[in-house]
């Protein structure tokens, strides 16, 4: 009976911990909508940002915990796209745009999601200017995004 218990013990908490592991990362993380509604896109955007051979599309990409862009520019006043490829295996990221820095009113988020994959965001006209492109799960991500 001594030795029972123990046992018993001890059989209970691997099979607990063997319950609660995974080989993915099982992100639960649900993203709270956007607070701008993202355009329905019934014509193409004709934004021309940098670095991009598509008008109206511009790319950012994350890897390594960061984005591989410091710097993306696209047409102010004119809707445009994002394709957001997140390198990452299995780690989450996103891209969402603040108006006056990082910290800034947050004005569009795209959703969260695990790499290796690539999602395209639909973003509304922006005002001329500078703002920030942040991921919403590692805040330390940061790039500037110009409206021209």
């Amino acid at each position: 009976m001594r030795l029972a218990r123990p046992l018993s013990v001890a059989l209970l908490s691997v099979i607990l911990v063997a319950a609660c592991t995974t080989a993915d990362a099982g992100w639960t993380y649900a993203p709270a909508p956007s607070k701008a509604p993202a355009p329905s896109g019934s014509g193409s955007p004709s934004a021309e940002p940098s670095g991009s051979a598509n008008p109206g599309v511009v790319t950012i990409s994350a890897l390594g915990i960061k984005y591989e862009q410091a710097t993306v520019t696209v047409k102010a006043g004119t809707p445009f796209q994002i394709q957001f490829e997140n390198k990452d295996p299995g780690t989450p990221h996103n891209v969402a745009i603040h108006t006056g820095g990082a910290t800034g009113p947050e004005i569009f988020k795209g959703q969260i999601f695990n790499g290796v994959e690539t999602r395209a965001y639909d973003v509304m006209a922006l005002d001329a200017g500078a703002y920030a492109f942040v991921c919403t799960v590692h805040p330390t991500m940061i790039g500037t995004l110009n409206a021209e």
